[in-house]
């Protein structure tokens, strides 16, 4: 019934497109008759024209087990990406909506049919088509579902006459300034049309910065995207596939997109485990911040084409086996993000810059964690050249780090890491008492209170030259020394 109904749909309107048929589908862009040869296209990950102006801005909502992605471009277009869980109904995306002023969807996209990811669609088009702008188009990867979640769905497109896309690789989303391709699914569909494995994998450049959004897409989407797009697929930010399970975000996947940055999408209490361990092993073994709605709130990426300014509503690890250590926030919870890290285009990431007259939040707590105050932490030693052959006298090879502030500090969860972007993780339970100091080792041995072992089998840092850095559980730098 409802891939009978989803066909008709696509028939009245005129606008089945496939694969290759449409460089652009959305309302006033190029003519669909039209192949994408016959268009300008840039492939994905590469920066095209990096001098851009305005912003562009990705917010990750914190629904729960679910997904919804907002996307406002430089002129104030908007392209949003799932509504969250059915039994939401929508009403905390229409509520974060309307917060950020938004009156109108230009691009609704169904990333696939499952309801944790069309939950709220019904209502958002309703809200927005009665109450506000009106929705410009949907998108949807043409597969159908038989739940009422579904229909729904479909009976708004119908009730509201929205124009209705069938989505596939090589087609895109017309933005002013940004470049929104549709990398995934290919014309006939993968897996025998496995809803995850064909979701719409969207990717989005604007300058040097880039955005990876790739649904619930597991081993099939992604040996289809890494054949086809390969090392192109590099991106600034990666959403990390079905929510952080293990069956997306392989090795090979990850090597092609090389992300800066990654965020995970699912519930604290996630019934499905979702993050799974096996993901953020992954994402740990390449020092990427991985950042968790459950733990971090509405996230946001604010991009000026040549920097990302990552925010959170809630400070919490970033470190992706630390996820977990930091402490829930509930779906929907309103309220302010704040920065906390910058990436910019050659690769860097530092500290934003604080506003002069923002006042910091007293705190009751009596431990400084996660501070990246540079009075507080030092380096007092760099012992980068061993006595004898340094392959031989790893433990030869050190870094020593003093308090010298007057709180006890936490340091679970740190990263430290050198220019190569060797990386070592600091253990949880590592408190620096004030005046104390900590040496960590590059070989093997046995970790105290005041020293740790990396376990690295050959030297790390460079005896003609290297840089210490040293990264806070939020993904921070709160050391960054050079000698």
């Amino acid at each position: 019934m409802s891939t009978r109904r989803l066909i008709a749909i696509f028939g009245v309107l005129g606008i089945v497109l496939l694969a290759g048929c449409s460089g652009g589908i959305s309302d006033g862009g190029p003519d669909p008759t039209t192949t994408v040869d016959e268009q300008e296209t840039t492939a994905p990950g590469t920066t095209g024209a990096t001098a851009v102006e305005g912003e562009l801005s990705v917010h990750l909502l914190n629904v729960g087990q679910g997904s919804s992605t907002l996307v406002v471009g430089p002129d104030g277009e908007t392209i949003l990406i799932d509504t969250g869980d059915w039994t939401d109904d929508g009403e905390g995306v229409i509520a974060y909506l309307e917060s950020q002023g938004v009156t109108r969807i230009d691009h609704l996209v169904t990333s696939h049919p499952d309801a944790d990811h069309i939950g709220g669609h019904a209502a958002v088009i309703k809200h927005f088509e009665t109450n506000g702008d009106g929705v410009g188009a949907v998108y949807d990867p043409g597969i159908a579902s038989s739940s009422a979640t579904y229909e729904e769905y479909l009976d708004a497109v119908d009730a509201h006459n929205v124009t209705l896309y069938r989505t596939q690789a090589e087609d895109s989303i017309q933005m002013s300034r940004v470049e929104a391709r549709i990398l995934a699914p290919p014309e006939g569909y993968l897996a025998n049309e496995d809803r995850n494995e064909n979701s719409i994998v969207l990717h989005i450049q604007f300058g040097a910065s880039s955005f990876l959004l790739p649904g619930d897409g597991e081993i099939a989407s992604e040996e289809y995207l890494v054949e086809n797009y390969g090392d192109s697929l590099n991106s600034t930010v990666l959403a990390v596939g079905h929510h952080g399970s293990q069956s997306s975000t392989s090795e090979a996947f990850l090597a092609a997109v090389s992300p800066q940055a990654a965020v995970i999408s699912s519930a604290y209490d996630s019934q499905y485990g979702h993050p799974h361990e096996e993901v953020l092993t992954r994402l740990e073994s390449r020092s990427i911040p991985t950042y968790w709605t459950a733990t971090q709130g509405t996230i946001t990426f604010t991009s000026t084409g040549s920097a990302v300014t990552v925010a959170t509503q809630q400070d919490a690890p970033t470190t992706a086996t630390a996820l977990r250590s930091g402490g829930p926030i509930e779906p929907g919870t309103g309220g302010t993000v704040t920065d906390r890290l910058v990436i910019h285009a050659d690769g860097s990431e530092t500290a934003p810059v604080a506003d002069p007259d923002e006042t910091p939040p007293e705190s009751e707590d009596t431990t400084a964690t996660e501070t990246s105050e540079p009075d507080r932490l030092d380096v007092v030693e760099i012992n980068a050249d061993a006595d004898g052959d340094d392959a031989e006298n790893l433990n030869g090879e050190y870094v020593t780090f003093e308090n010298t502030g007057s709180l006890s500090l936490d340091l679970s969860g740190w990263l430290l890491a050198d220019a190569a972007d060797h990386s070592y993780t600091i253990p949880e339970g590592t408190i620096l008492d004030p005046g104390d100091r900590i040496t960590i080792y590059t070989g093997s041995g046995t970790d105290t209170e005041t020293e740790l072992y990396w376990g690295q089998p050959t030297p790390v840092w460079n005896n003609d030259g290297d840089t210490v850095i040293l990264r806070d559980g939020a993904g921070t730098n709160v050391i960054e020394e050079t000698y």
